[in-house]
């Protein structure tokens, strides 16, 4: 292995039989408090609040220590997803009858279908889908995505499920 590595034997031994360094020991003692720092923040608080933490415990070190010690110890702060409300119940627009009254069984395909909007969180935001869905089938008809949650975005929906289904009226 000397030769691969190209170092001498007394080299190698040297190096093996030296005692931990000093900085090396105290960035073990930093991670250990690094560590619990972060599981009594239930694992929320990134580099900067830790090292916050740690300084008003009276331990001097740089946020870029501390960063580097915990992306080295795969560390990371757990962020939470806003809360991000789609209904405003509170309008006044008419309001469709309940002509279904909690009554989902289909007979038939095509005779029942039922619509859903859902939104889908994305590196460049809010991902709106609404999909249309054939009781009877219990299969999607077809569906729309957009980047903003309107009424068009249903209408695009149910006109390519009726474009591609062509429903009888009944």
């Amino acid at each position: 292995m000397c030769q691969i590595l190209n170092v001498s034997r007394s080299g190698y031994y040297a190096w093996s039989s030296r005692p931990e360094s000093r900085r090396k020991r105290l960035n073990r003692d930093l991670l250990e408090r690094i560590k619990k720092i972060h599981k009594v923040s239930h694992e929320t608080y990134g580099s900067p609040r830790v090292t916050k933490a740690l300084n008003n415990d009276g331990i001097k070190c740089g946020k870029n220590r501390v960063a580097k010690l915990m992306k080295e110890n795969n560390i990371a702060a757990k962020t939470k997803r806003k809360f991000k409300a789609t209904t405003n119940s509170e309008h006044s627009y008419p309001v469709a009858p309940n002509i279904l009254n909690q009554d989902f069984k289909a007979t038939k395909p095509n005779q029942i279908w039922v619509a859903d909007i859902t939104y889908i969180p994305t590196d460049e935001g809010w991902l709106y889908l609404a999909a249309i869905v054939d009781l009877f089938q219990r299969k999607v008809v077809d569906w729309a995505m957009d980047s903003t949650m309107t009424k068009q975005l249903y209408i695009d929906a149910l006109k390519q499920a009726i474009g591609r289904c062509r429903p009888s009226r009944g």
